[in-house]
């Protein structure tokens, strides 16, 4: 198991089962100022072992980086332990689990953030630099001026600066294809969900294709009688939102 690590700024715990996410979250750590990686893990007894020996070196950690499909356990049962063991770290979720009901369970386990696999070093910064600046709000003892300093520190970890979306697409229409999609078990070409949605054909297969890109989608050459095969997008999993491990 890795050594505890100390350094300046935010100690930072990375649990993720697969080594080669696992280095690269890691290397993404060490390079966002203010933070050092304090050790990595691949599974839930290393992690709870490893914060439990930080603790009593008397160097806690900070923040956890929490995969939550991991080889001897679901992360969220995980921040359960973590939490009657008497830990205070903070977590942020980092998966490809997109269901909703599993969103509403990391909110009551205490995640602070969660980050949806696969996602960019960009989109991990600004959740770390919104994290970092949630804790100097807080950093000062005593008792909170009023409700505004604490809906500040609040919506420090909640509203998102700038989409992490690529250029040119927005989340309403985003929502309006895929929302879409959903509804129809035999897939879509790029026209037919244009019309559905009420954009163009071209702006279809653009957000479409970042479905696909995301893991939400899957992309068909449907062939017909005569000529080549046209494009069909498919929601992944049929008509149900995808439980996709990680």
């Amino acid at each position: 198991m890795a050594e505890v690590t100390a350094g300046p700024g935010i100690s930072v715990l990375v649990v993720e089962d697969d080594p080669v996410a696992a280095a690269a979250h890691t290397l993404y750590v060490e390079r966002e100022p203010g933070f050092h990686a304090a050790g990595t893990v691949h599974s839930c007894a290393d992690a709870l072992r490893f914060l439990d020996r930080a603790r009593a070196a008397g160097r806690p950690v900070d923040l956890t980086l929490l995969d939550l499909y991991l080889p001897d356990g679901h992360g969220l049962h995980l921040c359960r332990s973590l939490r009657a063991a008497g830990h205070t770290t903070d977590v942020i979720a980092v998966t490809s689990a997109r269901d909703l009901a599993m969103v509403r369970q990391a909110v009551s386990a205490g995640v602070v953030q969660y980050l949806l696999k696969p996602f960019s070093a960009a989109a991990l910064h600004d959740r770390l630099e919104r994290y970092a600046r949630y804790r100097d709000s807080l950093g000062r003892t005593g008792e909170a001026t009023g409700q505004d300093e604490v809906d500040q520190a609040f919506a420090l970890l909640r509203t998102p600066e700038r989409s992490s979306l690529p250029k040119g697409l927005s989340a309403p229409t985003l929502d309006t294809v895929a929302a879409v999609l959903r509804e129809t078990a035999t897939g879509l070409s790029a026209a037919a969900a244009g019309v559905a949605a009420g954009v163009s054909r071209i702006t279809a297969r653009r957000y479409l294709e970042h479905l696909v890109d995301t893991g939400r989608a899957v992309r068909e050459p449907q062939y017909g009688s005569v000529g080549r095969p046209e494009l069909c997008y498919r929601w992944k999993g049929g008509g149900a939102a995808p439980g996709r491990r990680g």
